[in-house]
Protein backbone atom coordinates (compact mmCIF):
# COMPACT_ATOMS: atom_id res chain seq x y z
CA UNK A 1 0.00 0.00 0.00
CA UNK A 2 3.26 2.19 0.81
CA UNK A 3 4.70 1.59 -2.55
CA UNK A 4 1.30 1.83 -4.11
CA UNK A 5 0.47 5.21 -2.30
CA UNK A 6 4.23 6.98 -3.81
CA UNK A 7 3.45 5.86 -6.73
CA UNK A 8 0.44 7.45 -7.24
CA UNK A 9 2.29 10.52 -5.97
CA UNK A 10 5.33 10.55 -8.56
CA UNK A 11 2.73 10.09 -10.98
CA UNK A 12 0.07 12.73 -10.05
CA UNK A 13 3.63 14.99 -9.97
CA UNK A 14 4.39 14.01 -13.33
CA UNK A 15 1.39 15.16 -14.82
CA UNK A 16 1.24 18.42 -13.04
CA UNK A 17 5.29 19.29 -14.65
CA UNK A 18 3.99 22.06 -16.91
CA UNK A 19 1.16 23.98 -14.89
CA UNK A 20 2.83 27.19 -14.02
CA UNK A 21 2.45 28.56 -10.18
CA UNK A 22 0.41 31.79 -11.31
CA UNK A 23 -2.84 29.60 -11.39
CA UNK A 24 -1.99 28.79 -7.71
CA UNK A 25 -2.58 32.18 -6.53
CA UNK A 26 -5.60 32.34 -8.65
CA UNK A 27 -4.20 34.03 -11.87
CA UNK A 28 -5.43 32.95 -15.39
CA UNK A 29 -2.49 30.96 -17.12
CA UNK A 30 -4.16 30.83 -20.42
CA UNK A 31 -3.70 27.29 -21.55
CA UNK A 32 -6.04 25.65 -24.03
CA UNK A 33 -7.28 22.15 -23.55
CA UNK A 34 -5.55 19.71 -25.78
CA UNK A 35 -5.66 16.00 -26.26
CA UNK A 36 -3.36 13.95 -24.50
CA UNK A 37 -1.04 12.23 -26.59
CA UNK A 38 2.28 9.92 -26.24
CA UNK A 39 3.36 9.75 -22.76
CA UNK A 40 1.05 11.92 -21.55
CA UNK A 41 -1.54 9.79 -22.40
CA UNK A 42 -0.06 6.60 -20.86
CA UNK A 43 0.65 8.72 -17.62
CA UNK A 44 -2.22 9.24 -17.54
CA UNK A 45 -3.73 5.58 -17.85
CA UNK A 46 -0.90 4.84 -15.04
CA UNK A 47 -2.39 6.97 -12.27
CA UNK A 48 -5.66 6.02 -13.22
CA UNK A 49 -4.98 2.72 -12.73
CA UNK A 50 -2.32 2.92 -9.82
CA UNK A 51 -5.73 5.21 -7.97
CA UNK A 52 -7.94 2.04 -8.55
CA UNK A 53 -5.82 -0.09 -7.05
CA UNK A 54 -5.42 2.13 -4.40
CA UNK A 55 -8.90 2.33 -3.63
CA UNK A 56 -9.25 -1.45 -3.61
CA UNK A 57 -6.30 -1.90 -1.23
CA UNK A 58 -7.58 0.53 1.16
CA UNK A 59 -11.27 -1.28 0.99
CA UNK A 60 -9.44 -4.70 1.74
CA UNK A 61 -7.59 -3.62 4.45
CA UNK A 62 -10.40 -2.08 6.06
CA UNK A 63 -12.26 -5.18 5.24
CA UNK A 64 -9.46 -7.44 6.54
CA UNK A 65 -8.95 -5.09 9.76
CA UNK A 66 -12.48 -6.25 11.27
Amino acid sequence: MIITSIALIVSVILQNKGVGLGSLAGGDSGTVFTARRGIEKTLFYITIGLSALFFILTLVTVILSK
